[in-house]
C-alpha cells in the first residue's frame, strides 16, 4: 500500500496533517542548523575579549566579534560600536541586540507550537468524520452493514488519529528541545554581555581617575 492510497483512504483531513508534518520537519532542521552555528566557546571568547579590551584595542575586539560570527558576538559587536559614546551607550545597544537575536533565534517556533497543538485535533476530527460516515453507511444499508462496508469511515478514523498523534507527539518533542537549547544560548548571551559591559565600565572609572 502506497502513500496515495493511504491518503484517500484517511480522508481529506489527512492531507493538512502531512502538509503541517512537512512545515513541521522543515523548521525543526532549520532551527537546528541555527542554533547549532550559533553554539560559542564562552570561556574562550570572553577571555579573548578581556584581553583586548584591557589593551583598549576596541577594533581588535570588534574584528574578533566579527571572525565569531554567533549571536553573542553580534551583540558585543554592536555594543563595542557605540564605545567612544560612553558605556551606557554600550549597555542600551548590547540590551537592543540581544532582543533582535533573541528574535532571530526563536523564529519558527510559534510554528511549531501551533502544530504540536492542531495536528492531534486534527486528527481527532478525523475520528469523529470517519464514524459519521461509518453510522451514515450503517443508516443507509439499513442496519444489515457488514464489517467491509464500514471499512471506509474505520480506515478514515483511525488513520486521522494516528497521524495527528504521531505529528503532534514528534512536533512537541523537538519544539522543547529547541526552547532549551535556545534558553541556554541566552544565558551565555547574558553572561557574556554583563562580563563585557563590566569591563568597560571598570575601563571607564580608571580612566577618569
Amino acid at each position: 500500500m502506497n502513500i496515495l492510497s493511504i491518503v484517500i483512504k484517511g480522508g481529506w483531513l489527512l492531507i493538512p496533517i502531512l502538509l503541517s508534518s512537512v512545515i513541521g520537519l522543515a523548521i525543526i532542521i532549520e532551527r537546528y542548523i541555527v542554533i547549532r552555528r550559533s553554539k560559542l566557546n564562552v570561556p574562550a571568547f570572553l577571555v579573548k575579549i578581556r584581553g583586548l579590551l584591557k589593551k583598549s584595542d576596541i577594533n581588535g575586539a570588534i574584528d574578533y566579534c566579527m571572525e565569531e560570527k554567533s549571536p553573542a558576538a553580534n551583540i558585543i559587536r554592536k555594543g563595542l560600536k557605540k564605545y567612544k559614546l560612553g558605556h551606557e551607550r554600550v549597555k542600551e545597544a548590547i540590551e537592543s541586540a540581544g532582543k533582535q537575536e533573541i528574535g532571530k533565534l526563536e523564529r519558527g517556533l510559534s510554528v511549531l507550537a501551533t502544530i504540536s497543538g492542531v495536528a492531534p485535533l486534527l486528527g481527532f476530527l478525523g475520528t469523529v468524520t470517519g464514524m459519521i460516515t461509518a453510522f451514515m453507511k450503517i443508516e443507509d444499508l439499513q442496519g444489515s452493514a457488514n464489517p467491509s462496508d464500514l471499512a471506509g469511515g474505520i480506515w478514515e478514523a483511525l488513520l486521522t488519529t494516528a497521524f495527528g498523534l504521531a505529528v503532534g507527539i514528534i512536533t512537541f518533542t523537538f519544539y522543547n528541545y529547541l526552547v532549551n537549547s535556545i534558553n541556554k544560548l541566552v544565558l551565555d548571551m547574558e553572561v557574556i554581555s554583563n562580563d563585557v559591559v563590566d569591563i568597560i565600565e571598570e575601563q571607564s572609572i580608571e580612566n577618569k581617575l
